[in-house]
């Protein structure tokens, strides 16, 4: 008799919570609801450099609703230097924009909120929904569009088509807007600041922080600086026929472009070390009485960007050979086009090497960036006539121009250093002497 009461209590003991309620309790299925609260992340102007401390909210990438991950871009701002990106601090949905594009922004100030860990609606992870792998390749194969993809009826299970809805009747409203549409301006019209011929419109466009900032710097060194300016021609036909014998080695072995960068660069540092003070530079209060001489050679090389005129800097080039500092260049470059640079890259620097003649210029006289005391500008290579032992022959020649700080470098000195850069240039063996 026992043994029968402990089994009949096993077997309700084993029976589903749900199927014995208790009267007056609670049903289960609501004690399992959960209510889920989701947390603010407030996004901040990052820290962009000492110097640094506002700039300009050029972009919003992202927009109220879209869901971002974790360190996804969602705005640009623009200082005097670089692009700063702002990432997100935390994966989530955009819940407001506490800043308009074209304000002005500090470090720290509150631009965002982002609400933590919620899935955006429809579960997918941006506003833009993206099409499968499977549905895009349809379309491509169809040769349909997104919108028609969409559109497009999809076979039921049983492999019969859906009928086609019927057309509805076109309104009038779509029709106005797209009669609309062309009269108004398009949005590249502020960028376009050319002629329009037969126009007399007049455009403002204000500019952006790094032209007012290079303007800034180039007049403090016009207003600081005793510049002047020295000019030699060198014969460029020993380094084109360097380059032509060696460029394809070069690049199979190390995939570098060899260019004529990187021999002016290795000719500066050469000729630095018998004229240091074009190394040099001037510091200390009203106007510098210190002479400071370095022992290495940063060079900044000038590459012009859609934005403005930037000077990356090659480090330490004095202890690179030809390959190495033209494959720094060639990062530099490709960084300063892709608009990747950081103020790293442009801090410092100690001589500047200028090439316009990739514009194709003839001669011009580049300024000096303070602090320090002198820049080579290269011109374009050009066949001109010129005395080879007592005969008239065919040579490329190239203007160059070394703009100097006169209260540092005496003339003297000046144009022995730029004759030293045309004596490596003219013979590219001797660098190999240094």
């Amino acid at each position: 008799m026992m043994s029968r009461r402990l089994l009949t209590a096993a077997r309700v003991l084993r029976r589903p919570m749900q199927q014995q309620p208790l009267r007056g309790s609670i049903p289960m299925p609501l004690l399992m609801t959960q209510v889920r609260t989701y947390a603010h992340s407030i996004v901040k102007v990052p820290q962009m450099a000492e110097s640094i401390t506002e700039g300009t909210l050029k972009q919003w990438n992202k927009k109220v609703g879209d869901y971002v991950e974790l360190d996804e871009e969602i705005a640009t701002i623009e200082t005097d230097k670089i692009d700063v990106a702002v990432n997100a601090p935390e994966a989530g949905v955009i819940k407001e924009l506490l800043a308009n594009e074209e304000d002005t922004v500090t470090v720290d100030q509150e631009i965002a909120k982002i609400e933590v860990g919620a899935a955006p609606e429809g579960g997918e992870k941006s506003a833009t929904s993206k099409e499968s792998p499977s549905k895009q390749e349809a379309s491509a194969e169809s040769g349909l569009t997104s919108a028609e993809t969409e559109n497009k009826p999809e076979p039921t299970k049983s492999g019969t088509k859906l009928e086609s809805p019927k057309p509805e009747p076109p309104s009038l409203e779509p029709k106005k807007e797209s009669a609309q549409k062309p009269s108004q301006p398009s949005k590249d019209t502020s960028t376009n600041t050319g002629p329009v011929l037969g126009s007399r419109e007049e455009r403002r466009v204000k500019m952006n922080r790094m032209r007012l900032r290079i303007a800034e710097r180039l007049k403090q060194s016009q207003n600081t600086a005793a510049s002047l300016t020295t000019f030699n021609e060198v014969d460029m036909s020993s380094l084109m026929e360097f380059r032509k014998l060696y460029k394809d080695e070069v690049l199979k072995k190390t995939g570098v472009k060899l260019g004529f960068m990187s021999a002016f660069s290795r000719a500066s540092v050469l000729a630095m070390r018998d004229i240091p003070a074009v190394n040099a530079s001037i510091e200390g209060e009203n106007g510098g009485d210190t002479i400071v001489y370095r022992d290495y050679v940063d060079i900044s090389v000038a590459v012009a960007t859609e934005k403005g005129l930037v000077t990356p800097v090659v480090r330490n080039a004095e202890s690179m050979d030809m390959v190495g500092i033209e494959k720094a260049i060639a990062d530099m470059g490709r960084k300063a086009r892709d608009g990747k640079l950081t103020i790293e890259d442009m801090a410092g620097g100690t001589f500047t090497i200028s090439n316009g003649g990739v514009f194709g210029s003839l001669m011009g006289t580049p300024i000096i960036n303070l602090p320090q005391s002198a820049v080579l500008g290269l011109h374009a290579i050009k066949d001109r006539a010129v005395a080879i032992n007592g005969k008239v022959e065919v040579r490329p020649m190239m203007y160059l121009a070394l703009t100097y700080d006169h209260r540092l470098l005496d003339g003297r000195e000046a144009v022995q250093f730029l004759v030293k850069v045309k004596e490596y240039i003219e013979d590219p063996r001797k660098m190999l002497l240094g």
